[in-house]
């Protein structure tokens, strides 16, 4: 070429020196290359666009992994990615190795790379020299690198043996993999194996119970701690002339044996046997005791984890009764639900108790007995938490056997936990006090009465047979075991036909971050939108708060600890239907206010709001709250009896009716009065005339009953 003449075309300067031109974009996955690109890969020498399938079947399987890491940890770094391959035929030989250079993109709105590279011949190495086993990448220190992040990632995640096992099943190391793997435990004196790959089922059989005194490299490994690398048979039948013809039919050409230690004691051992030879350089060698180590911690973790998940469901098992017999006439359901963490067993708890008295003359007669719906929640998530509660819940058992009423059981419960975390026991530390919250309550199922005691644990929830949700509120006292004398009063009520009744502990409310408001919301949702029976209900709570889908709803408290779930599901079967439910046509709750408890108002007014959280008119509700606060005020200041307040919503939606009646035992008729503009009371009747479509002023028996209604607008007056 003279002087002053123009340059060839690239290309043409490319093809001279043998050296093909490629471009790759993973978002399409098609591979577009020149015609001596094509030639290098062993197909038509022509210029073609493939796909990443047909190039990476002219690629060794090993090559083509180890290329993915390199490009993204070029990327990453913003270097030049330079890798060598073997380049294979049809019947999977190698036919060349081939270098390529490119500079990886990275696209972060496409999430794809993008390589425009070149792609030239070199010259093949000696089959089992050092040089054959020199790193297939151009760059071996960081396809090295990024190889150990990657398996570190991929064992920490690992949760199990069988997936521990797997993951080292699947690793592709830099520039060699082992077609053989297995691992080696120790059981006693002799060696166990715990898993392998590369090997067909059975072939383990004369490596199972091997003694550690035998001249077998892995027995040697656990009982010097020390390496085993065999370079070739020659050197294995050398070393260990008694094994090897326990090897020989393998027909592996290298060996490497590698201790699996954790926390300074030799767990067992790690076999990567290789088809080909392996000079087992320097490098390699810190490669295979990198991942032997990362091997011994991911299977000491995974042991960790299946002997606490294995002691944790044996205690589950034994722990958590099931539900019991069937109750004619009434469906139940429960779960229970661990946190996931440590030992996954914590104080929470239910229990269903056949009752004396009347379960046995009651089946007699073709009538089911009483029974004893128990949940609790023993403070903390420990052994310590687990121990208590079984013994809690035996004494529960014991006391409601007995015969004894709500009130008994939990007051002899409290007393006898106070005892226990009281008492000073050797070992036990006297500042770690602990107490349990609990709900009781004994169930009729011929009439749905319930009598409920509570212990400083939250309130039953109603779901009426329309879909209403309503808050139950019942009389409560302190937690088991703060006080060795106690007082738990008592509430009646009725399940009525179609409704459901659950009772849980803290942590279906609080879990995922939500405290006790946030949390209600939640539940409170899926209780009213079910549609199922009572068995579907219970699993749409538990996934609704720790299903997948639960991270969408996280609460206000989103660093707060999880804790155990415990759900009990009571549904009283309509009369009359087999099965399904037939919607009442009236709502109603029932609520007591003791002149002792002014406080419970305000409880009433909130159960009266979530009574009529459908109604037509926010009017007509904001005045039957009011009404309903000036009659119980009526009855604290001017008698000295309880009130017990009846709210009913019947008929069709945009036609019902609501009736709130306040009874109590007081002697005196209330009067209407015309109270001057200073007068401090005398005005609740006359609001109730204005206020209320309807009311009136019984006399009973013994005491009275005042009442009133007020009469839904139909939809057209909402609109307007």
């Amino acid at each position: 070429m003279r002087t002053g003449e123009p340059l060839p075309a690239v290309g043409d300067v490319l093809a001279a020196l043998e050296t093909g031109t490629w471009h790759w974009d993973t978002s399409t996955g098609l591979i577009t290359v020149d015609a001596e690109a094509a030639r290098l890969l062993g197909l038509p020498a022509e210029a073609a666009t493939l796909t990443e399938a047909q190039v990476r079947a002219r690629l060794h399987p090993v090559d083509w992994n180890e290329i993915i890491g390199v490009i993204q940890l070029a990327a990453s770094e913003g270097t030049l990615a330079e890798v060598r391959a073997r380049i294979m035929d049809e019947q999977g030989r190698i036919i060349r190795v081939v270098r390529s250079r490119s500079r990886p993109t990275f696209h972060s709105r496409k999430k794809a790379y993008e390589l425009i590279g070149t792609l030239q011949e070199v010259a093949e190495p000696t089959p089992g020299s050092p040089a054959a086993r020199s790193a297939v990448t151009g760059d071996w220190r960081r396809s090295r690198e990024a190889f150990l992040l990657d398996a570190g990632r991929a064992l920490a995640e690992a949760r199990s043996t069988a997936e521990v096992l797997r993951v080292a099943a699947g690793l592709s190391m830099p520039g060699f993999s082992p077609d053989g793997l297995a691992v080696f435990g120790v059981e006693g004196d002799r060696l166990s194996v715990i898993g392998h790959h590369g090997q067909r089922p059975g072939d383990e059989e004369p490596f199972v119970h091997m003694s550690l005194d035998t001249d077998y490299p892995a027995a040697e490994v656990v009982r010097t701690g020390r390496a085993v690398y065999l370079s070739s048979p020659e050197e294995y039948k050398a070393r260990y002339p008694l094994t090897w013809p326990l090897a020989e039919h393998f027909q592996r050409r290298s060996w490497a044996y590698l201790p699996l230690t954790a926390s300074g004691r030799t767990m067992g051992a790690w076999m990567a046997a290789f088809a080909y030879p392996v000079a087992f350089t320097p490098d390699e060698r810190s490669v295979l005791t990198t991942v032997a180590r990362m091997l011994a911690q991911a299977l000491s973790r995974a042991g960790t984890a299946e002997t606490e998940r294995e002691l944790s469901e044996g205690l589950q098992r034994s722990m958590m009764p099931t539900t019991g017999p069937e109750v004619p006439g009434m469906d139940l359901a429960a779960r229970y639900v661990p946190t996931g963490g440590g030992l996954q067993v914590g104080g929470d708890w239910y229990d269903m108790i056949p009752l004396p008295g009347g379960t046995s003359r009651a089946r007699e007669k073709g009538r089911p007995g009483r029974f004893a719906l128990v949940i609790g929640d023993v403070q903390g998530h420990d052994v310590r938490a687990a121990g208590l509660m079984g013994q809690l819940r035996i004494a529960l058992r014991a006391y409601a056997s007995e015969g004894h009423r709500p009130d008994a059981v939990l007051s002899r419960a409290s007393r006898f936990l106070h005892g226990i975390v009281n008492d000073g026991a050797p070992g036990d530390d006297p500042s770690d006090l602990r107490f349990a919250t609990c709900l009781y309550a004994e169930v009729d199922p011929r009439t749905g009465v319930l009598e409920v005691a509570r212990a400083g644990h939250p309130d039953p929830v109603i779901r009426l047979a329309d879909g209403t949700v309503l808050q139950r509120p019942t009389a409560g006292g302190l937690p088991l075991g703060v006080d060795p004398d106690p007082d738990y009063p008592t509430t009646r009520f009725t399940l009525e036909p179609g409704e459901t009744m659950m009772v849980c502990t803290d942590g279906l409310i609080e879990t995922g971050g939500h405290d006790l408001d946030t949390g209600w919301q939640r539940i409170r949702a899926i209780l009213e939108r079910h549609e199922g029976d009572t068995e579907e209900l219970a699993d749409a709570l538990v996934q609704g708060v720790h299903g997948p889908s639960s991270h969408h709803t996280t609460g206000p408290l989103a660093d707060r600890r999880e804790d155990d779930i415990a759900v009990v599901l009571l549904s009283r079967r309509p009369e009359g239907h087999g099965g399904t439910v037939s919607l009442p046509e009236v709502r109603r709750t029932l609520l007591t206010v003791a002149q002792a408890e002014p406080e419970r108002v305000a409880v009433a007014r909130q159960q009266l709001r979530q009574l009529l959280h459908d109604w037509t008119s926010e009017e007509q509700v904001d005045s039957a709250v009011l009404l309903l606060s000036e009659m119980l005020t009526n009855v604290l200041v001017h008698t000295d009896t309880d009130a017990l307040v009846l709210a009913e919503v019947s008929g069709e939606r945009g036609e019902r009716r609501m009736r709130v009646e306040v009874t109590d035992a007081g002697d005196d008729l209330p009067h209407k009065r015309r109270p001057g503009e200073l007068a401090s009371s005398g005005r609740g009747l006359v609001l109730i005339e204005i206020l209320a479509d309807a009311w009136g002023v019984e006399p009973r028996g013994v005491g009275k009953s005042i009442w009133f209604e007020l009469y839904e607008p139909p939809w057209e007056k909402k609109e307007k």
